[in-house]
């Protein structure tokens, strides 16, 4: 039990969850597992099951007489008619499992005599230490959601990501991966708002472009840019302004002003270690230029005003998946009085 609770830790070092599992045949390990699923793409790669098959491999035999499995928790259904089919001599297990366990917790399939199997079942070896795996284990993962969460102010709208997907294999299809998407929204500017971009070359390119959508219009607009600045070696960050895309929208057209938007700009840019960029327009974006150039100062290295014919216009296959309700449209309202 003590090995298989080393591979217990070794599984949660993984991200698994820590369970681990020796098959011992005539005082020699001859199987050993830990839980694998996620990593191997396999519902069905439990670490009984995998120090199963390893043992099988070992004796040429799925028959697994006079063998003794070893598991920190105690098996899933799964695992107990895998151990039964493989006629084990002996289950011998750590800590009891409430919610799947079928030695007895949920179900107790040992115990079942209309199976045409049976294996002894000895439970709470080592228990207290599996338990304490698996406790440690799922108070980090929940400590670790608590930490990403993006909690949804009262006042705004996220649109769901599957309203994106179509445009993401537009973009993927152009060689944007999805891993250029990023959001955060632990900017003081936000006060709790979440801010989407896109970050797109190498991280190292010299003076970056910040690339800002026009007042109708959200990311997509730039992908036939990024294309070739790519090419080119550039390094583009190009964010959907609050009220936009793949950022949250707030309700009111009030929220909108240069100022504001400008010193969320101003402290994303910071927050990512941009010293120093330089900025692409899209038509219809100069409402934010004066605000910005106040803003950012020297850190400003030019401004490059780019026409639609480098862009993609707005248009109903990508520009509706931003705004399901028409009631949320405040930000381009806002945007459109801003640019006159």
């Amino acid at each position: 039990m003590a090995e298989a609770l080393a591979l217990a830790r070794r599984a949660a070092e993984r991200g698994e969850v820590p369970v681990g599992a020796v098959v011992v045949h005539a005082g020699r390990v001859i199987g050993r597992g830990h839980n694998q699923p996620v990593a191997s793409h396999d519902p069905t790669a439990h670490a009984e099951i995998v120090a199963l098959r390893e043992a099988a491999q070992a004796l040429g035999n799925y028959r697994l007489e006079g063998c003794t499995l070893y598991v920190t928790v105690e098996p899933c259904p799964m695992c107990a008619q895998a151990a039964l089919h493989a006629r084990l001599a002996r289950v011998v297990y750590g800590a009891p499992e409430p919610r799947t366990g079928a030695a007895g917790s949920v179900v107790d399939l040992f115990a079942d005599r209309r199976l045409n199997a049976h294996t002894t079942v000895q439970g709470g070896v080592m228990a207290e230490a599996a338990a304490a795996l698996m406790q440690a284990f799922f108070q980090r993962r929940r400590a670790s959601q608590r930490a990403s969460a993006q909690p949804l102010r009262s006042d705004a709208l996220r649109t769901p990501d599957a309203a994106f997907a179509a445009v993401w294999q537009r973009a993927q299809a152009l060689g944007i991966p999805v891993t250029a998407s990023h959001t955060r929204q632990d900017l003081p500017a936000l006060a709790g708002l979440r801010l989407h971009w896109l970050d797109v070359g190498p991280a190292d390119a010299p003076l970056p472009w910040v690339c800002l959508h026009g007042p109708d219009a959200w990311w997509p607009q730039w992908l036939p840019w990024l294309v070739g600045a790519r090419e080119r070696g550039e390094r583009c960050l190009v964010p959907d302004l609050i009220g936009f895309g793949q950022s949250d929208k707030p309700k009111k057209t009030a929220w909108h002003t240069p100022q504001r938007h400008a010193a969320v700009l101003a402290e994303w840019l910071e927050a990512l270690g941009v010293g120093a960029c330089r900025l692409a327009l899209a038509p219809g974006a100069d409402w934010l230029l004066p605000a910005l150039q106040a803003t950012l100062g020297p850190r400003l290295h030019g401004v490059t005003p780019v026409g639609p014919d480098a862009l993609l216009p707005p248009a109903a296959d990508w520009l509706g998946a931003p705004f399901p309700d028409r009631g949320h449209r405040a930000g381009p309202q806002a945007l459109a009085a801003l640019a006159g």
